[in-house]
């Protein structure tokens, strides 16, 4: 009795240090987020009230009315949508065909260019800017679209393929079999069957490379020279003026940043993280 109540104690004692450290964990993640919820509502002369207000008597929308009302404000908007909605189905499309041919053909290279593909996940980010501040201003990308989506892809492909290799490795060859017994082709095969049902591990890829595309500010700052082809990072950024910050405009634009990803994370909770466990079972 001693033993089995001692036992007892001890788990008790365990699930409660562990409902514990969650608390902290999601006290930790949230208040940032919290804090920056409750600036966006304020004036910009109450950020730095002392004692700091959670909620104060000051509770207004003026900073969304003026990011809102705002046409450059909304242009950012409007640029990382176009940029990241392209490097999401431009990063799918390629990553889909590389994983095709990794996950079920042998040819010559194959090693070398998977090792290639995994090395460039190691490379700083901030190494390249040079280099492809040259290149794009050389093919005339600069300060455009194409310039961005094209730098974007350079880091959110190699994941990309990653990860869509790992899941197809999960999926049976028998499936192309059956499809080339029945006189279909490889193309057939990929998107007839494989695409269908590894839905779960696309739609991961998706939101993470909308993700990594959307909060870009490296190269999104390099790589454009007006506002009117800044993205949402820069915006934010823009606000912070030589003479003062526009604490609580910076603090509702964030917030709304934070919406487009919240809502894909959201609508695709299940699939994403179905997607993301399914990947790592077998590579």
């Amino acid at each position: 009795m001693a033993v089995a109540t001692t036992i007892r104690r001890r788990r008790t004692l365990a699930k409660t240090g562990v409902i514990i450290g969650l608390i902290l964990g999601a006290l930790f993640a949230g208040l940032p987020v919290l804090w920056m919820l409750s600036t966006s509502f304020k004036g910009n002369g109450e950020v730095f009230q002392s004692p700091p207000q959670l909620i104060t008597k000051g509770f207004s929308f003026d900073a969304y009315t003026e990011i809102l009302g705002n046409g450059a404000q909304l242009r950012f908007f409007l640029n990382s949508y176009i940029v990241a909605l392209s490097v999401t189905a431009l990063t799918l499309l390629v990553a889909i065909l590389a994983a095709y041919a990794f996950s079920r053909f042998t040819f010559p290279g194959q090693k070398t260019i998977n090792a290639v593909i995994v090395s460039v996940q190691a490379v700083p980010p901030i190494t390249l800017v040079i280099p492809y501040f040259g290149l794009v201003v050389a093919l005339g990308l600069y300060n455009t679209y194409p310039g961005l989506i094209l730098t974007h892809m350079v880091f959110t492909l190699p994941y990309a393929i990653i990860m869509t290799t790992a899941y197809l490795n999960t999926l049976p060859k028998e499936l192309d079999e059956s499809v080339k017994v029945d006189g279909g082709s490889s193309w057939t095969a990929l998107w007839r069957i494989l695409v269908p049902i590894s839905v779960p591990g696309l739609v991961a890829v998706g939101v993470y490379t909308f993700m990594i595309s959307w909060n870009e500010y490296l190269f999104a700052l390099t790589l454009t020279r007006t506002d009117d082809m800044r993205t949402v990072p820069i915006g934010i950024q823009l606000l912070m003026g030589q003479h003062s910050y526009e604490w609580n405009q910076m603090m509702a634009m964030s917030i709304l940043g934070s919406i487009p990803v919240l809502i894909l994370f959201l609508l695709f909770q299940r699939r994403f993280i179905g997607g993301l466990t399914s990947g790592a079972v077998k590579a």
